[in-house]
């Protein structure tokens, strides 16, 4: 047995057969035969993947398990952590994509004939989409093993071949993390960034001067002292790549059955799934939205690209150039291969600390999209004093949203534009007035747009866009628009308005660009003279200069949500529960929803990233938006992978969280697709009540057994949870009363919400004069 071979835990070992994690003990006791623990702890044991494997299908478990399931424990369990894991499965699944039939011809065969022949492979397909040099070779030596592009020593930029990739919208946004193998040191003194999934250290150039990334695949030798790095780059050789082949013939076949970009994007979104904690997302609508204000161009930078959630959100061009840069090489690897699968635009994606080590010194983009690490205090405060990119101030120690403000700047090309995602302190702080007095006289700062409660991660504050512009020239009457969409907030977790909130934006500044009005449309909007921002604060807080929501009518308005409540309260009393009568404990006998799925009872999806049908577009029911009894408020990205569509009658069951909750589907929800950590079921009508299924899924006890717990988080195994068998009248008569009380729940709410409005209104009424006081 391999010391490096893929490991699984017993949990991915149910998870894999379907089965709850007392069968798989249950096995370890009965059969002798079952696969010895080869890693982890006595309490927590590991085993090789291939053996489980081998083990199930020998007994007849493992065909029924899908195939997505497989390649990612695969993934998963990677001896080298799921990062690594993602890297080289990118790599081949572009490989697939390019030249499919290089891979017929290289996987043929053993798994160390494919080690040895795949790095020749990719270092044609690399070169050709990175515009990287093969490297002279000799056996099992070979080429980058990310798609790291370079600069020349002098440091101007490489922006690849003309075959190079382009994108279209996602929810991945700027990632300041490695995974568990590669963690980021991006505080040093010295500016380095010393990380990678195989141990590659970057160490940038002395801030200012011309920085060479490094790729993921191999060490940097650093020019002398002073001068620029010249990385040599090499991709894993074969014997790097031999704990992967499982994973990569595994992904192979997915792509055989959905296509290389889905199967990418399917692995992409179960490991940022499974680390919530250590990505910070751009959700989609809000990618989608800083890409329409930026508008269409040509060469775009995103300096602290995540997993490319902003670059797949550009409108695609002829010629393309596509510029990445994170500090985590992992990320920058991921960025530019998620690129090269969804377009042909040119891509050159580089690791390091873009503030202390910028990779594209000498760039200037037509647009340049970025959601930076908010409230960062060793950004580099120190050691870039002197930098030439401060042209409107030196951002103090606690501005480092500024700093990305003017690095942005500094990158564009005379009148190109920037859209920052951006904390709303940054608008206000004492410390950073004078910075934004500059940028409002000089014209660089053309909005400011408030948005919703929710609209992007930290989803407890209203955050901010700020849409700049490098002067070209200046302008005769400077004004900046001032957008507040706050009134798009969502109630409860449903999040907020979104459609609403882009088209709001998008109409007051395309008017403010005509150079119409803005006002008179569904949000506050305004263009504000700049010297009227040119106070002591320099308060760029759209709040602060808007006019509030029209009051008119405040009092009609109130009195009709008071009527609403008061029918609402009615409706509450009668659908209030009888009196729950005594009756002993009862004995049923047992099943669970995975013996149900596989003796055809219920037919069981998981959501996932896929849109429906090429480019339609269609509502996403979220996980938030079972929790929290709403419509279906989310959006997928245009994908050709196909979506779970829900029916009525089905039953969906979020499986983070640790509540007990399950919801049916009626005919409003019907049609929306399933989004992610969502589980639906399907029963078979002619044999199990959907209300009745529904109801047992919703109890705490049933809902403990099934869950698992990790040191953040709490997972739902949805095949464990348990219900009675019994007749389908009974079951329908336990179904008619779980039914009553979902129509009570959901009354509950309504009063809840309508309450609140009634008291929120009569306090604006009050403070505003709009309402009498007796």
């Amino acid at each position: 047995m391999q010391n490096n071979a893929t490991e699984v835990t017993a949990a991915g070992i149910a998870r894999l057969a379907g089965v709850g994690r007392a069968a798989v003990s249950n096995w370890r006791r009965r059969h002798a035969d079952f696969p010895k623990p080869v890693g982890g702890t006595e309490t927590s044991p590991s085993f090789a993947l291939a053996e489980v494997e081998a083990w199930l299908r020998g007994q007849g478990k493992l065909a029924e398990v899908p195939l997505r399931e497989r390649v990612w424990q695969h993934l998963a369990g990677h001896p080298d952590g799921p990062l690594t894991a993602l890297v080289h499965a990118g790599c081949a699944l572009l490989l697939i994509h390019e030249r499919p039939t290089v891979w017929l011809d290289v996987s043929a065969g053993s798994d160390e004939r494919l080690a040895a022949m795949l790095p020749g492979a990719l270092d044609q397909v690399l070169a050709s989409r990175f515009g990287t040099e093969p490297v002279n070779r000799a056996v099992n030596t070979a080429p980058p093993n990310s798609p790291v592009n370079p600069a020349p020593p002098h440091g101007s930029v490489n922006a690849g071949s003309a075959n190079g990739p382009v994108n279209t919208g996602s929810s991945h946004g700027p990632v300041n993390t490695g995974s568990p193998n590669s963690p980021v040191n991006t505080g040093s003194p010295t500016g380095s960034v010393n990380t990678g999934p195989f141990n590659s250290p970057v160490n940038p150039a002395p801030a200012g001067g011309p920085v060479n990334p490094a790729p993921v695949g191999g060490p940097v030798n650093p020019a002398p002292a002073g001068g620029p790095v010249n990385p040599e780059p090499r991709t894993p050789t074969g014997p790097q790549l031999l704990p992967s082949i499982p994973l990569l013939r595994g992904a192979a076949e997915l792509a055989a059955e959905s296509g290389a970009r889905q199967c990418f994007e399917f692995l992409l979104g179960r490991h940022l799934d499974a680390s919530p904690r250590q990505n910070t997302l751009t959700p989609p609508d809000l990618a989608g939205l800083m890409a329409d204000l930026a508008g269409p161009a040509r060469t775009v930078l995103d300096p602290a690209c995540g997993t490319g959630a902003l670059l797949r959100a550009v409108h695609t061009a002829p010629g393309q150039h596509l510029y990445a840069q994170d500090s985590a090489p992992g990320l920058a690897a991921l960025t530019a291969l998620r690129l090269a699968l969804h377009s042909r635009a040119r891509v050159q994606a580089a690791t390091g600390d873009t503030l202390r080590a910028d990779a594209h010194p000498e760039l200037r983009a037509d647009a340049v999209l970025c959601h930076p690490p908010f409230n960062e205090r060793n950004w580099g405060h120190d050691e870039l004093a002197y930098d030439p990119r401060w042209e409107y101030g030196f951002p103090a120690r606690t501005e480092s949203e500024l700093a990305w403000v003017q690095h942005a700047l500094a990158r564009l090309a005379d009148g190109g534009t920037a859209v920052l995602l951006m904390p709303p302190a940054a608008a206000s702080r004492r410390s950073g007035r004078r910075i934004r007095a500059d940028l409002l006289r000089r014209g660089a700062l053309r909005a400011v747009v408030a948005l919703p409660v929710g609209a992007a991660p930290p989803y407890n504050i209203p955050l901010h866009l700020w849409v700049l512009r490098r002067p070209d020239r200046t302008p005769a009457t400077p004004q900046v628009l001032l957008v507040d969409t706050g009134r798009f907030a969502g109630e409860g977790r449903g999040g907020p308005d979104r459609t609403a909130v882009r088209d709001a934006v998008l109409d007051a500044w395309r008017a403010f660009e005509r150079g119409t009005d803005p006002g008179g449309r569904p949000v506050p909007a305004r263009a504000v003279p700049v010297i009227e921002l040119l106070d002591d604060d320099v308060d760029l807080a759209p709040a602060r200069h808007l006019p509030p929501p029209a009051a008119a009518d405040g009092a009609e308005q109130l009195t009709a949500v008071r009527e609403r409540l008061g029918e609402t309260l009615r409706l509450t009393g009668d659908l209030t529960p009888p009196p729950a009568g005594q009756a002993p404990p009862a004995r049923w006998p047992l099943t669970t929803v995975g013996e149900l799925a596989r003796g055809g009872g219920v037919v069981l999806r998981t959501g996932g990233h896929g849109g429906h049908g090429g480019h339609a577009r269609v509502p996403v029911l979220t996980d938030q938006d079972v929790l929290a009894g709403t419509a279906p408020s989310g959006t997928l990205p245009e994908s050709e992978e196909e979506a779970v569509l829900t029916e009525p009658g089905d039953v969906v069951v979020p499986v983070l969280g640790g509540g007990s909750v399950a919801r049916v589907v009626d005919e409003v929800t019907a049609g929306a697709a399933l989004g992610r950590n969502l589980v639906l079921l399907r029963p078979d009508r002619t044999a199990l009540d959907a209300w009745f299924l529904a109801g047992f899924l919703r109890g705490s006890a049933n809902n403990r057994q099934a869950s698992s717990y990790a040191s953040t988080a709490t997972r739902l195994d949805v095949r464990r949870l348990q219900l009675p068998r019994l007749p389908l009248e009974e079951q329908r008569r336990y179904g008619a009363r779980f039914r009553a009380l979902d129509e009570f729940e959901r009354a509950l709410r309504r009063t809840s919400r309508l309450g609140e409005q009634l008291v929120r209104g009569m306090y604006d009424g009050l403070t505003e004069g709009t309402v009498a006081p007796d």
